[in-house]
């Protein structure tokens, strides 16, 4: 007998007229995905020109990472979790897949993925806006490589420029803003000899007094305070040129902030720079609230501040804590991070208008991060891997068992501290360990790995970029990590 071919356009055009008598139109599953597709259907390209642009970078908040953060934050409001939908995973924001490797590496590192979004090109791994002919650690390549970063590019608009980072201010993806280097660990001083660029925290305070910066908040104080000065936490700057730049910004006119209370006497009249911490900020589990400012403070500060321009600013806003709670293996404080960057993008989208607003948000790697299963519903993703019950839609009372007759968690790494094999003599051995809810739940609890590392890696995993505003439709499909700055410059100069 011969079989009739039905195109999917034909099904599609009679789906309304026979919709209502398929069974599942009762569940709610099959109505929210309708009005899922609706509000596809409605809505409208933005092709007008974008006067601001605001990069959110969660620093090595990969797809799982990502995965893990939705669950967190969506237990902690009482659900299972894995039906949450963060700030940026709604309707009215367009995504693609972003393929993070280095010119030179599989597994990518932050400057030269940073130094993409900032540049337009793709770069060596340790290196930030440098050229591919540009050597990591060559201070001779530096001339004639060095490339124009988009922070330039708006200063040349007559726009305002804020660099923001729960990290280092000189660490690798706030410097991407402004520096170009021959090492990303080039933070406070140069090699003997090196003529051809200064250490990443001079240029910060170089691009400040040309304009290019007008407000810089983060970490990272004792980059800018020369060895045996005191600071204001007590400890000591690293600088050995006896350059004081702290100084050197407030004598160029700089306002300057150290704690929440300097931050919140802060003006809107001179160009910003707060360094609230001697290295990275503290962890947002670990944050005194009279200490340093949230992410969302500083997110709140800086888009007052910046939207005083009337021809509009480029920020980028990092959560860079996530990225090294991620190295450590914890995975508690790898997502109160991730949670408190959800809270901050919401932020930006409240503060600031779709029509005129390019809102990005993206990370610039993922790790070694794994999920094990087969997890029930509403497993805690901090915890113990409990069975899928046959009724409802909660887990099993029972946690799983691996072969060797103990629980393991839902989240691990393939690599980390948490390594089950420990070293003895020449040659690794090693079990795991019976874990409780209660040991795996814990703040300071490293999860279980395979391969012993002292810091976990990142991996070269695909990472999500989001979008809403001006133009934000163009990141469709799987883009190279590059093709951020050209969403970006397309849409300040759209005509």
């Amino acid at each position: 007998m011969k079989k009739t071919l039905v195109s999917v356009a034909a099904i599609a055009a009679a789906f309304p007229a026979f919709a209502q008598d398929l069974p599942q139109t009762s569940s709610d599953w099959f109505t929210a995905g309708q009005a899922h597709v609706d509000a596809l259907i409605a809505r409208q390209h933005n092709t007008g020109r974008a006067k601001n642009v605001i990069v959110l970078v969660a620093d090595g908040n990969g797809v799982g990472t990502n995965y893990a953060t939705r669950l967190f934050v969506g237990q902690q409001m009482g659900k299972l979790g894995e039906e949450h939908v963060l700030p940026y995973e709604t309707t009215d924001w367009s995504a693609a897949l972003v393929k993070t490797y280095n010119i030179n590496a599989q597994t990518p590192d932050s400057a030269p993925t940073a130094g993409a979004m900032n540049t337009g090109v793709k770069q060596r791994f340790n290196l930030i806006n440098l050229g591919g002919d540009a050597i990591h650690g060559d201070c001779g390549t530096v001339t004639g490589n060095e490339l124009t970063t988009f922070a330039e590019i708006v200063t040349g608009m007559d726009k305002s420029v804020g660099v923001v980072s729960t990290a280092r201010l000189t660490h690798a993806t706030p410097a991407a803003v402004y520096a170009k280097t021959a090492n990303r660990n080039w933070e406070d001083s140069v090699p003997e000899g090196c003529t051809t660029q200064k250490d990443i925290a001079a240029q910060l305070i170089d691009m400040m007094d040309a304009g290019v910066i007008d407000l810089a908040m983060g970490g990272g104080r004792r980059h800018f305070a020369p060895e045996g000065v005191v600071t204001d936490e007590g400890k000591e700057g690293r600088r050995k040129d006896g350059v004081n730049l702290i100084d050197a910004a407030k004598d160029a006119g700089a306002q300057y902030a150290w704690n929440t209370e300097t931050f919140g006497a802060l003006t809107m009249d001179s160009p910003i720079l707060a360094l609230f911490n001697d290295s990275h900020m503290e962890y947002e589990a670990d944050r005194a609230d009279d200490d340093e400012p949230s992410l969302a403070d500083m997110t709140r500060k800086a888009i007052e501040f910046l939207s005083q321009n009337d021809n509009g600013y480029y920020l980028e806003i990092e959560a860079g804590r996530v990225d090294h709670a991620n190295h450590d293996g914890n995975a508690y404080r790898t997502l109160t991070d991730g949670r408190a960057f959800a809270e901050a993008v919401a932020l930006a989208d409240e503060l600031t208008d779709d029509a005129d607003t390019l809102i990005i948000v993206t990370a610039d790697h993922e790790h070694a991060i794994a999920f094990n299963g087969y997890c029930g519903r509403g497993s805690d993703i901090l915890g113990l891997c409990y069975g899928v019950a046959k009724e409802g839609d909660k887990h099993a009372d029972e946690p799983l068992l691996a072969k060797d007759g103990k629980p393991y968690t839902v989240m691990g790494y393939l690599n980390g501290a948490g390594s089950v094999l420990v070293e003895e003599g020449n040659d690794f051995k090693g079990s795991r360990p019976d874990l409780t809810q209660e040991d795996a739940t814990d703040i300071d609890y490293i999860q279980q790995a395979l391969i012993p590392m002292s810091s976990e890696t990142h991996s070269g995993e695909d990472v999500m970029v989001y979008a809403k505003g001006p133009w934000a439709h163009l990141f469709d499909s799987t883009i190279e990590q590059n093709v951020i700055f050209h969403v970006m410059h397309h849409a300040i100069t759209a005509e």
